[in-house]
């Protein structure tokens, strides 16, 4: 898998704008020696903009940044020049969302909790579309196939050479929700099943029974990413029927969001049935739907 550039350049604003702070750097007096505005200095450390490589050299001399670490955030501006695939769509979604896709491909690891839908990265092809034409869906039909083409594009990290490794934890009403019909929830659960079986050492799917009665939020969709530099810390999008946003705590004591969403989904995991027996409830309910598909 190419490295994201999406990925790259949140780790590039990062630790430049960190060494800055460590060394008790003003961004005045930064745009005073680089020339550039403070709007512009501003873009580059909320990801927008990327510095000119002559640019970025005087940077990191005037950070005292060493010759090894420079040479990592060379390299790092160089990936994020790219452009990912996620970027075929900006017609499509909010920059909110594109940044997500672009974080989500470049991660190690995801967590994902979603207590009445099936995850996004474990949707079938059918199940997609059907879900986007469902009557409560906000989705235009003009743009049902570009959308379900970029969710299949995304779960492309599901397998492959280096798949990222998913924990996902869902309500059992994710397996009875009929999207489309029981056929097409039926396919659905076999399509989740046969993924699980493939996939042993980086997919690991956990079901909340209906008989777990607390202790696991009511509802809640969210995912956790974690990222193969121990630079970046975890990241997590947090979402509605209609709205979406990235969270990463920040140095206050108080911003610890995504860190109580860790404990909250490492909760929910440990009111879950275990993989197999999770596994086996999937079959067992596509098999209940097998006379009605």
């Amino acid at each position: 898998m190419a490295p994201s550039p999406a990925v790259a350049r949140w780790e590039l604003a990062l630790r430049l704008r960190q060494r800055r702070l460590e060394l008790g750097i003003g961004a005045a007096s930064l745009t005073r020696a680089l020339e550039v505005s403070a709007a512009y200095w501003s873009h580059i450390e909320n990801e927008r903009n990327l510095l000119p490589k002559a640019k970025l050299e005087q940077l990191l001399d005037i950070l005292e940044i060493d010759p090894s670490e420079q040479r990592e955030l060379l390299a790092l501006r160089e990936t994020a020049k790219g452009r990912g695939w996620w970027s075929r769509y900006s017609a499509l979604f909010g920059e909110e969302i594109l940044r997500y896709y672009g974080m989500e491909w470049g991660a190690e690891s995801i967590r994902t909790y979603e207590s009445v839908m099936m995850p996004g990265l474990l949707q079938g092809e059918e199940f997609i579309r059907a879900l986007m034409l469902s009557a409560g869906a906000t989705v235009p039909a003009i743009e049902v196939d570009q959308r379900v083409d970029a969710r299949l594009h995304r779960q492309q990290r599901l397998v492959g050479d280096s798949p990222v490794a998913l924990r996902a934890v869902i309500g059992e009403a994710a397996l009875r929700q009929q999207i489309g019909g029981p056929g097409v929830l039926r396919r659905q659960l076999l399509h989740l099943a046969d993924l699980l079986e493939s996939q042993p050492a980086s997919l690991d799917v956990r079901v909340i029974p209906f008989t777990v009665a607390d202790s696991v939020p009511a509802s809640a969709t969210y995912h956790l990413l974690d990222f193969a530099s121990p630079r970046l810390p975890t990241l997590a999008w947090h979402e509605s029927a209609v709205f979406g946003q990235i969270m990463v705590d920040g140095d206050s004591r108080k911003d610890t969001t995504v860190r109580d969403l860790g404990f909250v989904f490492e909760r929910a995991r440990s009111a879950a049935l275990p993989r197999a027996e999770s596994l086996a409830l999937i079959r067992e309910t596509a098999a209940g739907l097998q006379s009605t598909g």
